[in-house]
C-alpha cells in the first residue's frame, strides 16, 4: 500500500510541474539574456588592396575581457571587409614596456601600413615607432598625448564610454530599487560597490558615470570603490569585490577592470553584477545584469579607410552612440527590475537629442578639500555645485581649459581630446583604498 501512495504521490508532482509548464507557472520563467539594447552596427563595406596589412597589439590576450574587444572587433572589421589571415596581424601579451616598441617594429617589417596599440601605457613607445618609420600610420586606444607629441602620422582615440556606463548604470539603480521595494534592503543600504584598476581619470569618469546613472533613479544609492593596482588580476579582482560585499556592505557590484573575478565573486555570492567590455551572462547566470562597452570595429574600418582613400586620420577621433561606437549588452532578463528597459530607451532618446548630459552639474556635489589636494582645481558654488573646473585636455598634464558650460561638465568628446578627463571625486563616492 505504501509504495501505491508513493506513486501516486510522485504521478502527482509530474502531472503538477507539467501543469505549472502549460500555464506559464515558475518552472518555465526562465528568460535568459535578451537582445542587445544598444547593438553594434554592421561594417559598412569598402575594397582593401591586396598589400594592406594592419598590425594590433593587445596588452593581454582573449582571456582579459578588455583585449578580448579589440579582438574581436578586429576580426569583425576583417570578415566584413574580406582581408586574409595574413592581413592581419594581432599580437597578444605585450607589456608596457620596449617590448610594445619592438612588436610594433615587427609589424612594420611584416608590411602593417597602420600599427595600432590598446594600452594606456603603449603610448610612449607606439610614439617613438612613429617618429622612426614615418610612412606608417600609428593609432593608440585611450591615449592623451596625440596632440602635443608632434607626430603627424601619431593618433588617439576612444568612445563615450560615459554614455554607455550611465545606461548600465542606470539598470543598477533599477535593481536596487526593486531591492528596496522588496525589503531585502533599506534605502540607506543601497550601497553599489566597484571594482577599480587604477586613479586614472579614465577610470573615475567611468564609475562617476556609472553611479550618476544609477543615482538618478535611485537618489539613496552611493559607491565605495576598491582599486586593484593592476589591469587584469582576476585573484586581485575576486578579492576586491569579496571585500566590497562582505566588509563594506555593498549590494551590487560594478567593475573598470577586465578578468571575470567581480563577476565570479558575485555570481557566488549571489550579488547582483554589472559588467564592461561584454556581457558576462555565461559566467553569472543568476546575478549578471548587463555590460557596457566599447565596440572599435568603427574606428577599425575608419582608420583602414583612411589609409586606402590617402586621406588623414583624426589626431583625436571620438566614438558615440551616432557612430555605434559605444554599446549595451542584452539585459538578463531573469535578474532585471521590471522597467529596466524602458528607463534606459528613454535615456538613450535622450542622449541622441542631446538634452542629457552624463555629468550635468545639477545632478552631484563635490567637496573641495585643498590642504589635502581633493579637487583641488574645482570651483563649486555653495551648494556645492561645480562652476568651473580647469583640466588637462592637451594630453601633457598640466590643466589648461575650463571643461564646465552650460551647465554640464563637457567630458571628452568632439571639443576636446578623445581620453577621460574627469578626475573628480564626488560626494557619494568612497574611495576605500589607492593603490598605483
Amino acid at each position: 500500500m505504501k509504495k501505491i501512495i508513493s506513486m501516486i504521490l510522485a504521478l502527482t508532482m509530474v502531472v503538477g510541474v507539467i501543469f505549472l509548464a502549460s500555464c506559464g507557472g515558475t518552472e518555465t520563467t526562465k528568460k535568459g539574456e535578451s537582445d542587445p539594447l544598444l547593438p553594434a552596427p554592421a561594417i559598412e563595406k569598402f575594397t582593401v588592396s591586396d598589400d594592406f596589412k594592419i598590425g594590433v597589439i593587445c596588452l593581454h590576450d582573449e582571456n582579459s575581457t578588455y583585449d578580448n574587444n579589440f579582438i574581436k572587433a578586429i576580426k569583425e572589421v576583417q570578415k566584413a571587409l574580406g582581408l586574409r589571415d595574413d592581413q592581419v596581424i594581432i599580437k597578444v601579451n605585450i607589456d608596457e614596456s620596449n617590448n610594445c616598441y619592438d612588436a610594433a617594429v615587427d609589424c612594420v617589417n611584416k608590411g602593417c601600413k597602420i600599427v595600432f596599440a590598446d594600452s594606456f601605457g603603449h603610448e610612449s613607445f607606439i610614439i617613438q615607432a612613429a617618429k622612426d618609420y614615418p610612412n606608417v600610420q600609428f593609432c593608440h586606444a585611450t591615449g592623451t598625448s596625440a596632440a602635443t607629441a608632434g607626430v603627424p602620422n601619431f593618433h588617439n582615440a576612444f568612445a563615450t564610454v560615459y554614455q554607455v556606463r550611465y545606461l548600465a548604470g542606470i539598470a543598477a539603480g533599477m535593481k536596487l530599487n526593486e531591492m528596496i521595494k522588496d525589503g531585502k534592503i533599506k534605502e540607506e543600504e543601497a550601497i553599489i560597490g566597484y571594482v577599480g584598476a587604477f586613479t586614472y581619470a579614465e577610470v573615475i569618469s567611468g564609475l562617476t558615470s556609472f553611479y550618476l546613472g544609477a543615482k538618478s533613479v535611485c537618489p539613496s544609492a552611493t559607491m565605495k570603490v576598491r582599486f586593484t593596482g593592476s589591469w587584469y588580476d582576476q585573484a586581485f579582482e575576486q578579492e576586491a569585490a569579496n571585500a566590497l560585499i562582505t566588509t563594506e556592505k555593498c549590494v551590487l557590484i560594478s567593475q573598470h577592470a577586465d578578468s571575470l573575478g567581480a563577476p565570479t565573486a558575485c555570481e557566488l555570492a549571489g550579488v547582483p553584477n554589472v559588467s564592461y567590455n561584454g556581457s558576462t551572462y555565461s559566467a553569472g547566470e543568476s546575478t549578471f545584469l548587463i555590460s557596457s562597452a566599447i565596440n572599435w570595429a568603427p574606428y577599425f574600418a575608419y582608420i583602414i579607410k583612411c589609409v586606402q582613400d590617402g586621406t588623414e586620420i583624426a589626431t583625436n577621433w571620438t566614438g558615440n552612440i551616432e557612430t555605434g561606437s559605444v554599446v549595451l549588452s542584452g539585459v538578463n532578463l531573469d535578474v532585471i527590475a521590471d522597467g529596466t528597459e524602458k528607463a534606459i530607451a528613454e535615456a538613450i532618446a535622450k542622449f541622441k537629442a542631446g538634452t542629457l548630459h552624463v555629468f550635468d552639474t545639477k545632478t552631484f556635489t563635490v567637496t573641495v578639500d585643498v590642504e589635502n589636494g581633493i579637487n583641488a582645481s574645482a570651483v563649486v558654488d555653495q551648494d556645492g555645485h561645480l562652476v568651473r573646473y580647469i583640466a588637462d585636455v592637451d594630453g601633457d598634464y598640466v590643466p589648461d581649459t575650463n571643461v564646465v558650460h552650460d551647465g554640464y561638465f563637457d567630458e571628452s568628446g568632439a571639443d576636446f581630446r578623445s581620453a577621460p578627463y574627469f578626475d573628480i571625486t564626488i560626494d557619494g563616492v568612497t574611495f576605500i583604498n589607492v593603490k598605483f
